[in-house]
């Protein structure tokens, strides 16, 4: 049975570990989410849940997990889902909006090695170099350069789950989480 919570990104830590030693964690809070909505396919076309998880005292945030008919009879409109089903050591996917970097050149953006500081290079270390042939007089679609980098939709696969403390509703995943901290982010485990 999949499992998923909505949660909301507080920073990195250190967890101190018998066994492995010092693990680098990123925390997030899980308040119980409310299941808002039940999608059926007779009714939408498809099987989801909508969870929503309170931003802010006026806002509310909104998030569909797809669902198999037979999992979608085990949640009810109103009901909540917690951090009770999730456990240690389980590996989990969390997605979320990376953070904005603003506009960024070819080596940072994209990772592109510049150029070599000698044989008539002068003030162009950091330059794209050629971005295309002399026909068809304009530059291709899709060319590496320079632009907006970040603040798109990102996703972490494979984090394990290091640490739950249920009563505080935090959970802590081993590696880094996409977003800034306060950020809301979607944990999903299949």
């Amino acid at each position: 049975m999949r499992k998923f919570i909505l949660g909301k990104k507080i920073g990195m830590t250190t967890v101190y570990d018998k066994d492995k030693g010092a693990l680098n964690v990123t925390l997030i809070e899980c308040v119980p989410n409310k299941v808002s909505l039940i999608r059926s396919e007779d009714k939408d076309g498809y099987f989801a849940i909508q969870l929503s998880m309170e931003k802010s005292k006026k806002d509310e945030f909104k998030k569909e997990f797809r669902v198999s008919k037979e999992e979608v009879g085990s949640f009810k409109e109103g009901g909540e889902i917690t951090l009770d089903k999730f456990e240690l050591e389980e590996r989990v996917r969390v997605s979320g909006v990376a953070k904005s970097k603003g506009f960024q050149g070819v080596m940072k953006r994209h990772g592109f090695h510049g150029s070599p500081s000698s044989h008539g290079h002068r003030h162009d270390h950091r330059a794209p170099g050629s971005i295309g042939p002399g026909y068809p007089q304009h530059v291709l679609k899709g060319r590496k350069m320079a632009g907006r980098m970040g603040g798109k939709r990102a996703t972490t696969k494979n984090l394990k789950i290091a640490l739950i403390d249920r009563e505080n509703n935090i959970v802590g995943v081993r590696g880094p989480v996409p977003g800034v901290n306060g950020r809301i982010v979607e944990i999903f485990c299949k």
